[in-house]
């Protein structure tokens, strides 16, 4: 009897806790604070620190708000078809508010981001990358990417930080860029 009554209590006060906004994961609910959406849905791919351990996902630690506000938008509208964005963010995001986005990115924003651990780069291809970032390609009239993205790179308002990012998700999000017309707000970038 006695055993019944505890699981019985534990059940209900799981329960409790799961009806509160504090603790919700309903996507679609407004009064869910943005801090604990950020904690309970966005970790799950990038990290509750923002620093997201698969190079599947852009890490979001020290990302621009104005940048992470644009994106989520653009996400919420179904403005952004690249395949990441309509297969993980559309469903996500269709019911944040703009008070709930303008928080996840406040959230992020404010967070450290961690350099990978395990990136072993070759120092040619860093420097090589350096030069990119400071000086671009005068001779193919590319700019030198802080132009946008800030003094190395670490971001400028709507232009995101690239400072940090994983490396495979760059480069898939400039073939994005290059190949298709999946980011229509990118098109400086193709």
């Amino acid at each position: 009897m006695k055993t019944s009554l505890m699981v019985g209590v534990a059940v209900a006060l799981a329960l409790a806790g799961c009806a509160t906004p504090e603790r919700s994961r309903s996507l679609n609910d407004p009064s869910v604070p943005a801090v604990a959406m950020a904690q309970q849905v966005c970790s799950n791919c990038h990290g509750l620190d923002g620093n997201a351990p698969s190079p599947n996902f852009p890490k979001l630690a020290g990302q621009m708000a104005p940048y992470t506000v644009e994106q989520l938008k653009a996400f919420r509208g179904q403005n952004r078809s690249d395949p990441a964005g309509f297969e993980y963010m559309w469903g996500l995001s269709r019911h944040l508010t703009d008070a709930q986005i303008d928080g996840i990115a406040a959230y992020f924003a404010a967070q450290t981001i961690a350099p990978d651990k395990a990136a072993r780069v070759d120092p040619a291809i860093l420097a090589k990358g350096r030069s990119l970032v400071s000086e671009g390609v005068p001779a193919r009239n590319l700019p030198a990417c802080a132009t946008c993205h800030g003094e190395r790179a670490r971001g400028n308002a709507t232009f995101p930080r690239l400072a940090g990012q994983h490396a495979d998700y760059i480069v898939k999000q400039l073939i994005v860029f290059q190949r298709t017309d999946e980011r229509p707000e990118g098109a400086v970038m193709k």
